[in-house]
């Protein structure tokens, strides 16, 4: 039950000579409802207990007797964890002092990040040494009051957590009390597609995320980072292509936590796609630079290039020689006419991405070799928004474009996927036949057209592409779970003919 049920219920029993039977059926570890008492009762020595206890809850400590107080104050403090969506977090200096008084006993005030004020002192430290929050707050604010706002904003978070945990808590157990905390009483939940597909940025930096309640993965995924670092546990970031989620993982135990969906644990192999057979991470140092790329995206979307350019040089700071970082920075360089810089950067994001999927590398590659144009590329990072008007769009401007760049293998992939998306698999069937013979290696080719051959119970086709992903499967370590499963039924439907 939250604060304001538990206000109304003593509100309502104020004559009730039963103080102390209302005392004794407070929840032990739930320091709200014991605010929320002393401040109806502050004058009895119930309420007085309440007050002590509530602290000794957040502060694991007793009550200083040097702190000055009035009723409503601490119980403030948590009505602050309540406020509405879209209320400023502010604190007053006095408010401050006691949160920072109760968060002494945090685990993030040992990390020499903690003491760092400027970008500059972050930059020059290990990632583990790194305080995620205050580094997020220096690259948004100046005015060391409102950094210290939304960090005691997150410390009042974080005390309650602990709060809630047995003396040894597992992992299981801080991961569940935390997803009940963020998810479930302070009801974080990710944005209408309608609201952050034109403006990501604003749900990604962590001051956005938590006066709006709202975040997309990268900006709750920081949130939880940024708790964990305060309660000691140690999570990781895991980064599959367009996406990030936080996982525990010590020994053989992994708990995958899916921030855009109230912490449920996952499978992991959930994530690996028909190319992706590892599961990239990042450290708290690189997951920085990822709010820059999420804010560069949308400038790009709006093609406004030079600051799209502004913020990915940014993200390369944290993600120094990143290959996905280089080629977007690099196709921003193209779009703003400055080719030459722009050919320098995809060459190197093709160097120090050796281990990237070919679709990864395959735009920037098309493009090097004069197989695509500027447009091209537009072309297929656009986002359509799944109606059928918008992929028709899609499918008209990349039949123009494939109609003067013929081998353009992003193109041809994508061009087939509109037809797909449309219901209409045997037209999908020729830009797929045509770029598997340009690229016949390409993985994602291989599957859709065993799919279509299976479909239309061409089985002598469908164990022809489907010989190269068995190839492709016997390569890897940890073959995609996808690619396994359709060889087991199309093994079902029809034996290998050999």
């Amino acid at each position: 039950m939250n604060w304001m049920y538990w206000s109304v219920f003593f509100a309502s029993t104020l004559c009730d000579p039963s103080i102390q039977a209302k005392f004794a059926s407070l929840q032990p570890e739930s320091a709200a409802q014991h605010f929320a008492f002393y401040e109806l009762y502050p004058n009895t020595k119930e309420g007085k207990k309440a007050l002590e206890k509530g602290w000794m809850l957040l502060a694991q400590k007793p009550l200083p007797t040097s702190i000055s107080y009035n009723p409503s104050t601490f119980f403030h403090l948590i009505r602050a964890i309540n406020r509405e969506e879209g209320a400023k977090v502010l604190f007053s200096e006095k408010e401050l002092c006691w949160i920072e008084e109760m968060g002494k006993t945090l685990k993030n005030r040992s990390l020499p990040g903690y003491k760092a004020w400027s970008t500059k002192e972050v930059l020059q430290l290990d990632p583990e040494e790194i305080d995620l929050a205050r580094a997020i707050f220096l690259e948004e604010y100046e005015d060391q009051n409102t950094i210290r706002s939304y960090e005691a904003f997150i410390d009042l978070m974080a005390l309650q957590v602990v709060a809630r945990l047995s003396l040894s808590p597992s992992p299981e157990e801080i991961i569940y009390t935390i997803n009940q905390l963020i998810f479930h009483e302070m009801g974080f939940r990710f944005p209408p597609a309608s609201a952050w597909k034109d403006a990501i940025d604003a749900y990604t930096v962590l001051p956005s995320v938590i006066d709006a309640k709202r975040g997309v993965c990268l900006g709750v995924s920081i949130l939880y980072l940024a708790l964990a670092q305060r309660i000691g546990l140690p999570l990781e970031a895991i980064t599959p292509p367009g996406h990030i989620y936080v996982r525990y993982a010590e020994n053989d135990q992994i708990i995958n936590i899916e921030t855009t969906a109230r912490g449920i644990d996952i499978s992991s192999e959930h994530y690996l796609g028909l190319e992706l057979t590892e599961l990239p991470k990042k450290t708290i140092k690189e997951v920085i630079g990822l709010v820059f790329v999420n804010q560069a995206s949308v400038k790009w979307s709006k093609k406004q290039y030079q600051k799209a350019i502004c913020l990915y040089e940014k993200a390369l700071v944290y993600l120094p020689s990143d290959p996905l970082v280089l080629e977007l920075l690099g196709y921003n360089h193209v779009f703003s006419g400055n080719a030459e810089k722009g050919k320098k950067l995809l060459q190197l994001a093709i160097q120090n991405g050796k281990s990237r999927s070919t679709s990864a590398k395959s735009v920037s590659e098309d493009f090097l070799l004069g197989k695509v144009s500027i447009e091209g590329i537009e072309a297929v990072f656009h986002q359509s928004d799944e109606t059928k008007e918008s992929i028709e769009k899609t499918q008209e401007t990349l039949r123009k474009i494939l109609a003067d760049y013929p081998e353009f293998r992003a193109g041809l992939l994508q061009y087939a996927l509109t037809f797909l998306q449309l219901g209409k698999e045997k037209k999908a069937l020729f830009p797929l036949e045509k770029l598997h013979q340009i690229d016949p290696k390409h993985i994602a080719t291989c599957y859709y057209l065993a799919m279509i051959y299976i479909n239309r119970y061409d089985y002598k086709k469908a164990w022809f592409v489907a010989k190269k992903l068995q190839s492709y499967i016997k390569n890897q370590k940890r073959p995609p779970k996808i690619l396994k499963d359709f060889l087991r039924e199309l093994e079902k439907i029809c034996p290998d003919p050999g």
